[in-house]
């Protein structure tokens, strides 16, 4: 390993004009801080904000335009079936998309590390106006090869889109702050879901029906989906990103292809050890089908999956808020933290789906499919009981995808290899995702996607377990983040203090 006395030559020469961190010609030799309007920090009223090429702005950003992307589509899918009544269009909508995800998704860290995080971003938001738009023309002609194709091309943008964001919510933060960050990202963003479900339950919510939303609720979310698109080009390249503390974002300087696809290949070879998380990557979106076509659409009319989704939605905002905060705790070790975690989520695996079992067992597939059925309201008698356990799924989601980012964030700070960690992740997922929509689509019985999903997120723990025992560190030396970088120690340190201030916090 390398030592801080070690003398680290650079990969490259830049002009003083060009590197964003010049020196000052100080006798320490530690780099000047940035001048330029996005590095000042702005006071309004008696509110001061930071410097809008900081971490905290730039990862607002990324989150608004999650926010207005993958919310919007989450706000659509937790409706069950898209908002249509049979789900069947929208699970091989579904199977296309995380298809083409799985796919991209695990190759995307090449792409985000050649084109930069703001390209990605953004081409990554256009596949969800799509999406939306394929379900405003079903409405009308019934084309099932729109939404398909529509999935596909959701799945290629969206796989570039949570690689990009993976790298920037992982990377961006200092080390004692990474919890927070996510929270912060995953609050945000699914607030944009529970505003989404705000609009069908608002155009629905003097209806008892159990039809298809309207139009209307389509166009809405086909708006949000561009803005968000738009959005994305209000971020600073990664290069220009400065912390408080001066410090930047360890890169690659000069990417090629060649060099990120070995690159892809070089973080398997030297971080093989995140293969234990993989299950936990599979099991991470299992459940969402179940979730949204098992119980929402199954049970419940228009309004009530509309107030159901709202309901889950904000009890990932309030999940994402307790992990993440505690995650962040500074008087115990990351290593403790770690290990609390994991008790954690295994505690709350056991507790929130031993209650879904108690529901599921009241109801099949075969009894909802039936002419005679009439769908729950949320006046029907013994509505309280299931609209709970929806909110704990909800907070449970919210909680296991935090942790899931923190195990990752703690395994390295360097950029581009978080890159290629949130492609792993986001591939694996959608993999799993692809699969269990096919399974709805075939109409497995409800009792046997349930029990899936329990046996894949308690067994997934069990095999992460010896990664968190052995691999998760307190710090890790900034020397060794740039083992996969071009940059040097001089091109990254904090301009203020020692290399300790790496890990001071935001």
């Amino acid at each position: 390993m390398a030592t801080t006395n070690e003398k680290i030559e650079p990969a490259t020469t830049t002009s003083a004009a060009d590197s964003p961190s010049a020196y000052d010609g100080n006798e320490r030799g530690q780099p000047a801080r940035s001048t330029g309007w996005m590095y000042k920090s702005r006071r309004v009223g008696g509110i001061k904000f930071p410097a809008y090429a900081s971490p905290p702005i730039q990862l607002g950003v990324v989150a608004f335009v999650c926010f207005l992307c993958p919310g919007m589509f989450n706000a659509v899918s937790g409706l069950g079936g898209a908002g249509q009544l049979d789900a069947t269009t929208a699970n091989n909508a579904n199977v296309a998309v995380y298809s083409t995800f799985s796919v991209i998704g695990f190759f995307a860290g090449t792409f985000a590390n050649r084109m930069g995080i703001k390209l990605t971003l953004s081409f990554g938001g256009i596949g969800y106006f799509f999406y939306t738009a394929s379900f405003l023309s079903y409405n009308h002609n019934r084309n099932a090869g729109f939404p398909i194709f529509a999935g596909a091309l959701t799945g290629l943008c969206a796989g570039l889109l949570w690689c990009a964001q993976g790298a920037i919510m992982m990377s961006y933060p200092p080390e004692a702050s990474k919890g927070r960050y996510i929270s912060w990202f995953w609050m945000i963003f699914n607030l944009g879901a529970v505003i989404g479900s705000l609009i069908p339950l608002g155009q629905n919510i003097h209806s008892q029906n159990s039809g298809a939303v309207s139009d209307g609720t389509y166009a809405a979310f086909m708006v949000l989906n561009f803005l968000g698109a738009v959005l994305a080009w209000c971020l600073v390249d990664a290069r220009n990103v400065q912390r408080a503390d001066g410090s930047r974002v360890v890169l690659m300087k000069h990417p090629t292809w060649q060099s990120e696809l070995l690159g892809l290949w070089e973080t398997l070879r030297t971080d093989t050890w995140v293969v234990f998380l993989f299950p936990m990557f599979f099991a991470s979106n299992w459940f969402y089908t179940y979730q949204f076509n098992g119980v929402n659409l199954a049970k419940f009319n228009v309004r009530t999956r509309a107030l159901n989704s709202v309901l889950y939605w904000t009890s990932q905002i309030i999940g994402a808020y307790v992990f993440g905060y505690a995650l962040d705790i500074d008087k115990v070790r990351r290593t403790t933290r770690a290990k609390a975690a994991w008790i954690a989520l295994f505690v709350i695996t056991m507790a929130i789906w031993g209650g879904g079992y108690a529901w599921q067992k009241q109801y099949t597939r075969a009894e909802v499919s039936a002419d005679d059925f009439v769908p729950e309201d949320w006046t029907t008698s013994g509505y309280v009981g299931p609209m709970f356990l929806y909110m704990f799924y909800g907070f449970y989601d919210a909680a296991w995808q935090t942790c899931v980012y923190w195990f990752m964030g703690a395994l390295t700070n360097n950029g581009r290899k978080l890159a290629n960690f949130a492609g792993f992740y986001k591939g694996i997922q959608s993999a799993a995702a692809a699969i269990i929509y096919r399974i709805d689509a075939l109409k497995a019985p409800y009792m046997n996607e349930f029990a899936s999903c329990w046996a894949l997120l308690a067994g997934s723990l069990v095999i992460a377990l010896p990664l968190i025992l052995m691999k998760v560190r307190d710090t890790i030396p900034l020397e060794e983040d740039l083992k996969f970088s071009d940059e040097t120690i001089e091109e990254v340190m904090p301009t203020v203090g020692s290399t300790e201030a790496h890990n001071e916090k935001a």
